[in-house]
């Protein structure tokens, strides 16, 4: 009996494939193969929202493929990812292979292990057309709102803009913090510090708190300068010593949402970088003699459970490690957010028992990077709370309360392993405070009054854009990190740095959609909209009834404003270069063209003058250039020279040491053989070849390393060079033609 195994994932299908015997074929969809038509709404709105897939350009010969063997096999299971993309995945294959509805079966794994896929193949199930509608409801939702807003933006604001139910709400929320910075008014504040020392000449430092009747502000100089002049040359007595022993229990292991918000803080990933490398743990690494193997569960999730097994792998650990004072008498429990899909556990390792440290040279440097967080995060979530003696002591000087306050780690509990004293917790950051006791006379050797002025609020980062989504519960963790890349490429938002920051047209397309489609950008029927496809996936709502709904009111906003805003284009202002045109003295501006963005005349049709954005490099500095690496052979410095065949480091002896050694730049691959780094390298004929730094290891190539692998055996994949062509190493047969 043979049994066909259907991933959306090649490389899930290529580490699966290696968990199952004889009698299995697994194979890969590479994600949807049916869609909505690009060049029509392709939803009959008459005819209960009826949709019109077709099957996605360049997929016939795979969709033959899967056809050939869903007939030649026994029984198919369709194992996509675990949500309502997954099994409308799964869907979508069911209609296409066209196959007997009891030989086809639908089968979720959470993590991609030996043990949990076969437990999953145990207990195959027929498809969840609840969540197959609560999908379809939210494609075709957004599918309503791009194709009926977006032409009535391109009539008032210009071609190619977009409108979407979730982006044009996260757009909303960049822009109106941007307001708030722009109208911010800084507010001038004092504080006083006097440095003390105790009776046995210990120094610490206290802040003016306010008199004996509470706090008090010092919102100027005057009211600064009156409390240092009532406390000079005056005893500071200490008037109370307040101590506490205050518990701080660790966070709870990491939903997407906190996941793309620490690796954003902590990391500094972008989320959709963050959410590919997630994807990339969670399919599975070849961790050597193990093979491949997923690392992470899945991690699209809103849940906080953990399963009595990882509970108990995570118990052994800990005791193990760090002793028994270190686990809690009754394992910890996080509390789920009202609305949270539990559908799957928190994202965790899927084998505790594989610390970061031990499968380090088989990751890339951003895999292990945030594997660890997750696998750190998982353990201290498990692990005792800490315990922090904190001290509270005010000092009377004339009446003057100043506050000195101070803590120390009594037990570090789970901060052991992850330290999050960079949070901006003050509690943790606080200093500890010299021996004192009530009526203790303290000398005063300074006061220092300083000036402050209140700051405006912080643009959002990425990390803190997808905080303030999840709390306004807008958007689900599959397509916000979608939504960010949208509003980025579509010109509504540019990074700088780290921040979000909305560009002209941002301004102008939110103002717009505030005007015009107040209720697309509300944030409440942003969230009730998703709390309305949370109950088509639960089956307590018809996902035709909440679209005609939407519908109707959609028609009505969008008749309104047709009629109201007027014809008249609405103009933005283009971003000003420092580039002067040279052919007529205009300062240039930034268009956007086919190819990307570019300089330009404003006198555009008088002036056609354009230069590319960047501007041209300028030469470098003649200075030396040292290596990093000391000379083999003498100890000395290794520069950069140049021949005639190109750069290489010498030895600054020369010629009383004639070492040299090639310059060599980090491909960022890792070696199948050995697991070390592979570098780039250069011959005497100037041609680029790769090779492992470990000598003594033998791995070169003149091809292109990537950092996946063959989908078939798992060994290197290669580019050629001169070719947009994938290959594996091994020659196994596996070939693939690269994306133009």
């Amino acid at each position: 009996m043979s049994t066909l195994v259907i991933l959306e994932s090649p490389t899930k299908a290529h580490t699966v494939k290696g968990f199952l015997g004889k009698g299995y074929k697994v194979i890969a969809s590479n994600g949807h193969v049916r869609d909505l038509p690009k060049s029509k709404l392709g939803i009959d709105v008459e005819n209960g929202f009826e949709p019109q897939y077709i099957n996605i350009r360049g997929k016939g010969d795979l969709i033959k493929e899967l056809k050939k063997e869903a007939k030649n096999a026994d029984k198919v299971l369709l194992a996509a990812d675990p949500d309502r993309e997954g099994e409308a995945i799964s869907w979508h294959l069911a209609a296409v292979l066209g196959i007997p509805e009891e030989k086809i079966k639908r089968i979720t794994f959470n993590s991609v292990t030996k043990s949990a896929v076969k437990e999953a193949i145990k207990s195959p199930r027929n498809i969840d057309m609840d969540l197959v509608n609560s999908q379809q409801a939210r494609r075709i939702l957004d599918r309503l709102v791009g194709y009926k807003i977006s032409p009535f933006l391109w009539k008032k604001i210009k071609n190619g803009l977009s409108a979407g139910r979730v982006q044009s709400v996260a757009t909303r929320l960049i822009v109106e913090r941007e307001r708030e910075i722009q109208a911010f008014v800084p507010d001038e504040y004092w504080t006083v510090t006097a440095k003390l020392s105790n009776p046995a000449g210990d120094t610490f430092t206290a802040k003016y708190f306010g008199d004996r009747n509470g706090k008090q502000e010092l919102h100027n100089e005057a009211d600064a300068m009156k409390v240092v002049a009532s406390v000079k040359d005056s005893p500071f007595t200490v008037a109370s010593v307040k101590r506490s022993v205050k518990h701080r229990r660790p966070q709870p292991p990491f939903t997407t949402s906190t996941l793309q918000q620490e690796a954003n803080r902590r990391l500094s990933l972008p989320t959709q970088r963050t959410m590919m490398i997630a994807q990339e743990l969670y399919e599975g690494i070849n961790i050597g003699e193990r093979g491949t193997h997923g690392l992470i569960t899945y991690m699209r999730t809103d849940s906080l459970r953990v399963s009595d097994e990882a509970r108990d792998a995570a118990k052994e650990y800990i005791i193990g490690r760090y002793g028994e004072k270190y686990y809690p008498s009754t394992p910890n429990t996080y509390k789920v957010k009202k609305g949270a899909q539990d559908a799957h556990e928190a994202i965790r390792p899927s084998d505790p028992t594989l610390s970061p440290e031990m499968i380090k040279s088989r990751l890339t440097t951003d895999q292990f990077r945030l594997y660890k967080l997750i696998y750190d995060r998982f353990i201290a979530s498990q692990m005792k709370p800490a315990e922090i003696d904190t001290v509270s002591v005010d000092l009377d000087s004339c009446g003057n309360i100043f506050r000195a306050t101070g803590a120390t780690v009594r037990f570090p509990g789970y901060m052991v392993i992850c330290d999050d004293s960079d949070s901006g917790d003050d509690e943790i950051a606080k200093d500890k405070l010299p021996a004192l006791a009530e009526n203790d006379l303290c000398a005063c050797s300074a006061i220092l009054p300083e000036q402050h002025f209140t700051a405006p609020p912080f643009r959002y980062t990425e990390g803190s854009l997808v905080k303030m989504l999840e709390e306004k519960g807008i958007g689900r963790p599959s397509t916000i990190v979608t939504t960010i890349t949208t509003i980025i490429a579509r010109g509504y938002v540019v990074r700088e740095g780290k921040s979000l920051v909305p560009t002209e047209l941002g301004f102008v397309t939110t103002d717009l959609m505030l005007n015009a489609f107040s209720r697309i950008v509300d944030y409440n029927f942003t969230a009730a909209m998703e709390e309305n496809l949370d109950e088509i996936e639960s089956g307590n709502k018809d996902y035709i009834k909440v679209l005609d709904e939407f519908y109707k009111d959609l028609m009505t906003e969008l008749s309104a404003a047709e009629s109201s805003i007027g014809s008249e284009r609405i103009t933005v202002e283009p971003e000003k270069t420092d580039m002067v045109c040279e052919k007529c003295g205009s300062t240039m501006v930034i268009r956007n063209g086919r190819y990307g963005k570019f300089a330009a005349c404003p006198n555009y049709p008088k002036c056609k003058n354009t230069k590319p954005l960047e501007p041209e490099k300028k030469p470098l500095e003649a200075k030396e250039i040292i290596s990093d690496e000391k000379c083999p052979t003498c100890g000395g410095e290794m520069v950069l020279r140049k021949g005639r065949f190109g750069s290489f480091f010498a030895c600054r002896s020369y010629p009383t040491c004639k070492t040299t050694l090639p310059v060599i730049k980090d491909s960022g691959v890792v070696c199948p053989n050995c697991g070390k780094r592979i570098v780039i390298r250069q011959s005497k004929k100037k041609t680029t070849y790769y090779v492992c730094e470990d000598s003594s290891c033998g791995f070169i190539s003149w091809d292109v390393p990537q950092t996946r692998k063959c989908p078939i055996c798992g060994d290197i994949v290669l580019k050629k060079k001169n070719r947009d062509q994938y290959y594996c190493r091994s020659n196994c047969g596996w070939t693939e033609e690269a994306k133009k």
